[in-house]
């Protein structure tokens, strides 16, 4: 008897895969993707336009060729040899510098404990809201109001020498609250210290009271609490303070020539007093040298904390 073999039984073919670039899901993305720009597409040509594009025409003026009362676009360094071999405009960046450092810690000095008392002490966020409008009443009037109000203050007629005049506690007037670094430093800490209490108070209006509780619980006083707790989670608000601070006093110009009666050069008063003689390639150096400060210090600023994340 002879036995036939029976064929092996073959699986049924798998169904085709299918094709990986008309995935539902990658359709889904590549929309999505093509919405996000061209939600950003405004924003970017807006940016293109009216900054980098101006930014890069500063750089290029400053190596435009400047005469006495004209410029040409005939390309030199002549601009740059001169502010960078003098050491007049270079002790203007030393001066801006300085005076950046001394306003941004008088601004915290006083900004942050006024931010902990709304932030922290009121916990009626109607009378949070007062107390900050309060705080910007002042923005209300003229700059330069805010700025030539304090000359009466500060002069040596002025209100407080006539007070410490009246109380015995001097002889004669005080001579440096006017005219000098001191009444420009006063100045700038006035008008910009809201733009300090205004960012820290938002974060810590944002801290949970529970955690505060809890730490009194297990007995850590305030010391602890703030260096631990308070101190840490209001780090993103002293940074973004830190900025807005920094943008404004480092481009300043009209208080210091309000109130230092010129003896205070900054580099913001170069670059106004190069435009007003048209030397527009001078200028246009002083300004990218400013510019490349202020990206710097913000640049070093937001390595402190990730914005993104905290905010």
């Amino acid at each position: 008897m002879i036995q036939t073999a029976t064929p092996a039984t073959v699986p049924p073919a798998a169904p085709p895969a299918p094709d990986a670039r008309h995935s539902p899901a990658l359709k889904r993305a590549q929309r999505d993707r093509r919405r996000a720009l061209l939600l950003l597409s405004p924003g970017v040509l807006w940016m293109l336009l009216f900054m980098v594009l101006p930014l890069l025409m500063v750089v290029y003026v400053s190596f435009w060729t400047q005469t006495t009362f004209a410029v040409s676009p005939d390309l030199t360094t002549a601009s740059w040899e001169q502010f960078l071999g003098s050491s007049t405009y270079l002790s203007s960046i030393w001066t801006t510098l300085r005076i950046w450092v001394v306003v941004l810690a008088t601004t915290l000095l006083i900004g942050y404990p006024v931010a902990l008392f709304i932030g922290l002490m009121v916990r009626s966020k109607t009378l949070q809201t007062a107390l900050l409008v309060l705080c910007v009443i002042p923005f209300w009037t003229s700059f330069l109001i805010r700025v030539i109000a304090w000359r009466p203050m500060l002069g040596t007629e002025g209100a407080i020498n006539t007070i410490l005049m009246n109380l015995g506690l001097i002889d004669a007037p005080l001579t440096f609250l006017l005219f000098s670094e001191f009444s420009v430093v006063v100045g700038m800490t006035q008008i910009y210290c809201v733009f300090m209490v205004g960012p820290i108070t938002f974060m810590l209006a944002r801290i949970d009271p529970s955690i505060l509780e809890a730490a009194r619980d297990l007995g850590a006083g305030f010391g602890r609490i703030f260096w631990k707790i308070i101190l840490p989670l209001s780090l993103p608000g002293v940074v973004v303070g830190a900025v807005f601070v920094s943008v404004m006093v480092l481009g300043e110009f009209a208080t210091a020539a309000s109130l230092s009666g010129r003896k205070v050069n900054l580099l913001g008063n170069i670059i106004v007093s190069q435009v007003g003689s048209l030397k527009w390639a001078f200028a246009a150096v002083a300004g990218v040298v400013l510019t490349v400060i202020i990206s710097f210090i913000i640049g070093v600023l937001l390595r402190f904390v990730d914005l993104r994340k905290e905010v």
